[in-house]
């Protein structure tokens, strides 16, 4: 008998031994090829049913660490059939398993929408859903951290997800003492709810948002980095899930966020701010009234980066709605940092940002455009625009926020310097200023000589026909004869034709 017995201890310690190695093996991955090369998936499948719990939970581990690592191995577990066992284990197991299992489903799933959607057809959502109910806070932490892996690839995954009805179970885990839980659920619910307006009103119809918000001023920073990125995917939709989300109250706690210990805390933070912003005149002077502009631009001011891009975003968007909103982004000394990134930022897409930004703070009165010129913005966004490694898009952006700050600025001073370095398209709307102005304005006539603007504006050689000759026309029509003659370029040379006449004589 003790013959019989020590044959099968050895072949479970055997077992034990091998998946345990396998597993361990699974966490290098240099090993992985190798244990790839050798048939480890055929090998692991059996021994997910095995009669030993521990040797279950080790051969899920392992196979789980083997999925993550890409997606070619993850197709590996999928096409060895190992899921349904998966599935059919999460809901007959101890908690070790489920545990084990649903890292499994969420390492298959993350990879891509096909591997996601083969989790799903396993049959997986209801058990993972059932998971969440389970007494044990690291089941239900690895059964949200699956849903949120099929939930963040595509509208219809995530629609498969509430479907199941994971948003109630996963508001309730939102709830839970467990702070990795919590981090986790609001991170599922923030991957779900990204994708279209409908899902993301399912979350909030099923009420997270009232849990969410009062998170922000949690201790926690990872906590406060899913928040803020979860309240921004809930409100970036429409202006009605904005406002449930500022209704539940999260400013003017949300802009101490924006100094937080934490970069992504901060950068979330922006986000959720920008969301908000973006949506009508009365949400964006909301955030001025909490004072959002100045901790903003302090924000950007400081940030560096991508992270620097929301709030370059925001102050965009707030000054975008009115003539109002834009001043109160001036008047907290928003241009500076706006120009700063133009100048510094490595990134086109940010430079970008920020050159669209300064468009529309400008574009609303002369007493905005002068205090971009006054900052010194038109030189600096002409610069960017001339750059021959300049971005399609950021020349673009440039171009239009030179056009919206010149055609509303009558300070011909800040546009004087324009006129010898810009080009033709950019010319024009400075010299159709110079003609609106000159011609009600004595004082400037003269500064207008004497600083050499004349004698450049004539020095133009516009078409006949063309808008630019009737603008010049428009402004040497300002002055007499005997001065427009002195500036011409050809004046010296009809003075020597004439010179050469009298002696001819």
């Amino acid at each position: 008998m003790r013959a019989v017995l020590a044959v099968f201890e050895n072949y479970q310690k055997a077992r034990v031994n091998f998946v345990q190695t396998v597993a361990e093996l699974a966490t290098r991955p240099q090993n992985i090829e190798a244990l790839q090369n050798a048939g480890v998936m055929q090998l692991l499948r059996p021994l997910l049913l095995d009669n030993v719990p521990s040797i279950q939970q080790s051969s899920a581990l392992a196979l789980g660490r083997l999925a993550n690592y890409n997606d070619e191995l993850a197709e590996a577990v999928v096409s060895n059939e190992v899921l349904p066992q998966l599935v059919y284990s999460l809901s007959e197991q101890n908690r070790f398993y489920k545990k084990a299992a649903a890292f499994v489903l969420r390492a298959v799933a993350k990879h891509s929408p096909q591997l996601a959607q083969a989790v799903v057809d396993s049959g997986a959502l209801d058990a993972l859903v059932g998971c969440l109910e389970e007494f044990d806070p690291g089941v239900k932490e690895s059964a949200a951290w699956a849903l949120g892996y099929i939930a963040r690839h595509n509208g219809e995954l995530a629609q498969t997800v509430v479907d199941a009805g994971a948003v109630p179970l996963l508001v309730l885990c939102i709830q839970e003492p467990e702070l990795t839980l919590k981090r986790i659920a609001a991170s599922a619910l923030s991957d779900i709810c990204k994708h279209s307006p409908e899902l993301a009103q399912a979350v909030a119809d099923g009420g997270a948002v009232a849990y969410l918000a009062p998170l922000i001023i949690s201790p926690d920073a990872k906590l406060k980095r899913q928040v803020c990125s979860c309240l921004a995917q809930i409100n970036k939709h429409s202006v009605d899930l904005a406002e449930v989300v500022v209704e539940a109250e999260i400013f003017p706690q949300i802009l101490n966020l924006l100094k937080d210990m934490d970069v992504y805390v901060r950068k979330n933070a922006a986000t959720c701010i920008r969301e908000v912003a973006k949506h009508t005149p009365e949400l964006a002077q909301l955030i001025v009234n909490a004072g959002g502009v100045g901790a903003m631009v302090d924000y950007v001011t400081e940030a560096s980066g991508n992270a620097r891009l929301p709030g370059i975003m925001t102050l965009g968007y707030i000054s975008a709605f009115s003539e109002t909103l834009a001043l109160a982004v001036v008047v907290s000394k928003g241009i500076p940092p706006l120009i700063n990134a133009v100048v510094t930022e490595p990134e086109d897409h940010i430079k970008s940002a920020a050159a669209w930004s300064l468009g529309q703070i400008g574009r609303h009165s002369p007493d905005h455009a002068k205090a971009l010129a006054d900052a010194n913005a038109l030189p600096k966004l002409l610069a960017v625009y001339l750059h021959e490694a300049s971005s399609d898009d950021l020349k673009t952006k440039a171009k239009r926020a030179l056009k919206a700050i010149i055609q509303k600025c009558v300070h011909l001073p800040a546009l004087e310097p324009l006129l010898h370095d810009a080009p033709d398209e950019i010319i024009k709307y400075v010299v159709n200023q110079f003609a609106k102005v000159l011609p009600h304005d004595v004082a400037a006539r003269r500064s207008f000589v004497m600083s050499g603007a004349l004698q450049k504006i004539l020095e133009l050689q516009p078409e006949d026909g063309s808008q630019l000759k009737d603008m010049v026309r428009a402004i040497t029509d300002c002055y007499p004869k005997e001065i427009v003659d002195y500036y011409s370029p050809s004046y010296s040379k009809q003075l020597l034709d004439q010179l050469d006449s009298s002696e001819i004589q």
